[in-house]
């Protein structure tokens, strides 16, 4: 059995597709679902918290468990005292996967992680496109990629994972990834003007890459996949030997997302975050029932169309201010 685990990706606009459906069936929705945010930005939102929130304490039977956690963004000064506030006692036996954007700065990113290592027995991690801007770093690296490395090599001195490993039962494999544009093969919205992908994205601007990976370039992508290729037979080997397998990355499809995120994220969620993170993925085996976002499950009940490039109604109205 595997799980991919995954931090949240670089978004353009947040924008959000119209969809078919009748309006019966999208008031019906509305009311359970996605309507009411017009409402509840207006007031208080109301708390939805995960179902396995209590096993965010401390363990009773003393097996190993696998939390996830990703984007603490600690160069915020609240994210960083969330950290530090983490218990120092609860997870001494249990396996902390980071699934990226740590921090902007090397300082940060090095403090952060030696928190967390002190509080798990393992943590996994792999690097964000956060993690790799060098806008604030003072020219104390050349490029993203002497940036990477460096971090690497902290991880490797602070005993952070960054390569395949089992732990107890459970295979758990680091995946180097990015992201690039030629992965979004769907139609342009219409109807409204989208910044273009330079303009819209920081990382065009905060990364410095080395010519020959260009960010935009499809060989950026192609770098970090050869990342992994030395990893192959220790893939094999785990996939072969472990009953069950855990891969997490930055920039692939979201199967599991737990992003502390932005404080000015956390404010418009309706999870918030500090309550239930890191999120328990493993204890005895793969949490049974992940609990649904506040849009987990709108597909489920809307079919989704690719060819309709209408913007939904409840975002045009923000573009038509």
């Amino acid at each position: 059995m595997a799980v991919v685990v995954v931090s949240s990706l670089p978004c353009l606009s947040g924008v959000m597709r119209q969809t078919n459906c009748s309006a019966d069936g999208f008031d019906r929705l509305a009311s359970t679902r996605c309507g009411r945010s017009t409402k509840i930005a207006c007031g208080e939102r109301q708390q939805k918290l995960p179902a396995n929130r209590l096993f965010r304490g401390p363990c009773d039977s003393g097996d190993m468990r696998v939390f996830v956690l990703s984007d603490l963004h600690t160069d915020y000064k609240e994210n960083m005292e969330w950290v530090r506030r983490l218990s120092t006692v609860w997870y001494k036996k249990d396996v902390l996967i980071v699934a990226g954007d740590v921090s902007e700065t090397y300082k940060n990113f090095v403090f952060t992680m030696a928190e967390l290592k002190q509080r798990f027995d393992s943590v996994f991690y792999v690097p964000g496109n956060h993690d790799l801007w060098c806008r604030r770093e003072g020219g104390k690296f050349m490029d993203s990629v002497e940036k990477l490395n460096a971090l690497l090599d902290a991880c490797s001195k602070l005993g952070i994972e960054t390569s395949p490993r089992i732990v107890g039962d459970v295979g758990i494999i680091p995946l180097f990834s990015w992201y690039h544009k030629s992965f979004d093969t769907e139609k342009d919205i219409s109807g409204i003007r989208i910044p273009s992908l330079e303009m819209a994205c920081k990382d065009f601007h905060s990364c410095k890459c080395p010519l020959q990976l260009a960010n935009g370039d499809v060989a950026l992508a192609h770098f970090f996949d050869i990342m992994n290729e030395k990893n192959h037979n220790l893939f094999e080997e785990i996939r072969k030997t472990s009953c069950h397998l855990i891969t997490f990355s930055h920039f692939v499809p979201r199967y599991v997302q737990s992003p502390l995120a932005y404080p000015r994220e956390r404010k418009r969620r309706m999870n918030g975050g500090e309550d239930w993170l890191p999120f328990c993925i493993y204890d005895k085996g793969f949490t049974d029932r992940l609990s649904p976002s506040y849009w987990s499950d709108y597909y489920s009940k809307i079919q989704r169309d690719p060819e309709n490039t209408d913007l939904a109604p409840w975002v045009a109205r923000f573009y038509a201010r």
